[in-house]
């Protein structure tokens, strides 16, 4: 049941976010779940990868600056996640940025509202 709310939370937070910044383009609220699967899915399956790789290329400082660290990684999966479906474009990597940003903001403060209620 968690999988489901964060997935909902996650999906909340792209709709959101394409509705806020102008260089975000989401359809409707329908391809906000489905773009959400996508970049849920590619965060598990290489947010991790890409984590250590910066780390051991920065030679640990990706892991000192963690925060910055996703955050980057978060803006090239919504790159990935861009290139692999229709339903989410991007106009360019700082928009990328600035919607991960918004994104974890958006989630962040979700997942504590639904553990509030729940």
């Amino acid at each position: 049941m968690s999988f489901l709310i964060s997935w909902l939370v996650l999906s909340f937070a792209v709709w959101l976010t394409a509705t806020i910044l102008p260089g975000f383009h989401v359809k409707n609220f329908g391809s906000a779940v489905l773009v959400a699967a996508v970049f849920g899915i590619l965060n598990f399956l290489l947010g991790w990868l890409f984590f250590a790789v910066f780390t051991i290329a920065t030679l640990g400082l990706a892991w000192l600056f963690a925060f910055i660290t996703r955050w980057i990684i978060n803006a090239i999966l919504l790159k990935f996640t861009d290139a692999m479906t229709d339903h989410l474009s991007i106009d360019g990597f700082s928009w990328a940025l600035i919607g991960a940003l918004m994104m974890s903001v958006i989630g962040t403060a979700g997942q504590f509202l639904v553990s509030m209620i729940l």
